[in-house]
């Protein structure tokens, strides 16, 4: 039994790696990537080579080589090829990535370590954010991602994530994988503010869908004095300050909404 466990975590364990090798060989190459270039029964040709400005990578008896927009078994495949012609019979070239360095992100708003980060392979959202040193007390509900087609296209692409379903809810179908270029915003959560009879009057964390009733509850509650039947939401909108007048507990609320707990007069 103890034999046959072993058998099945070694089996497990390849595949993992089979499958990981797999991504990399299809990873995109581009400029400061550094490669481990190696071909199999001529160790006078390992070489460790940063691909250029103009995405190229030297290697010896070949010179340089083009590697532009490349994935690792394509360029395999090229040093392959020109190593065939006239040099080493039937060449074994086997390539891995020894630093990532072309591909990056930008994230900044309510997170722990905003600003530039390397992509090192696939990344997804989730992974970022985790570079990036996760959410801070503020932050909210979105993050707003703008996406290039291209490096080239100067149309951005909006798309808003929600990050209370793909953390809390575990909607995996949100963890998008980063692309390079890619920009995050995370937004700063909305607050509202409770205040009269109340047992913590302070400003809370606003979420959607958020009502009268959850607000007082989230402020402690209703103090003995209170008048629960005459509470009072207070809204700007356009700019202008509207009053809802006994409002009902189940009444949802906005960002920005005062919430106001008079006090009774018996």
């Amino acid at each position: 039994m103890i034999i046959n466990k072993k058998f099945f975590l070694a089996v497990i364990l390849l595949l993992f790696w089979m499958v990981c090798f797999s991504f990399a060989q299809d990873y995109v190459v581009g400029e400061g990537d550094v490669l481990r270039i190696t071909v199999y029964d001529h160790e006078d040709l390992t070489t460790i080579a940063r691909i250029s400005a103009d995405e190229a990578i030297t290697f010896p008896l070949i010179g340089q080589v083009e590697v532009k927009s490349m994935t690792l078994s394509q360029i395999s495949q090229k040093i392959s090829e020109l190593l065939s012609d006239g040099y080493i019979v039937d060449p074994q070239v086997n390539i891995f990535i020894e630093e990532f360095r072309s591909k990056k992100t930008f994230i900044m708003g309510e997170v722990n370590k905003p600003g530039i980060h390397i992509l090192h392979g696939t990344t997804t959202l989730l992974e970022l954010l985790s570079e990036a040193g996760g959410l801070t007390k503020n932050a909210g509900d979105k993050a707003i991602l703008k996406r290039k087609a291209s490096p080239s296209d100067k149309n951005e692409k909006i798309i808003e994530i929600d990050l209370k379903k793909l953390i809390e809810k575990g909607d995996t179908s949100l963890d998008i994988p980063i692309m390079d270029g890619d920009s995050f915003y995370i937004t700063k959560a909305g607050v509202f503010y409770v205040t009269g009879e109340i047992k913590k009057p302070d400003a809370y964390k606003y979420e959607e869908g958020t009502t009268v009733i959850k607000a007082i509850t989230m402020a402690g509650g209703f103090t003995d004095m209170a008048s629960e039947g005459r509470v009072k939401i207070i809204r700007k909108v356009s700019g202008k300050e509207e009053v809802i007048d006994r409002a009902k507990m189940d009444e949802p609320i906005l960002p920005d909404d005062v919430i106001v707990v008079p006090e009774s007069f018996f």
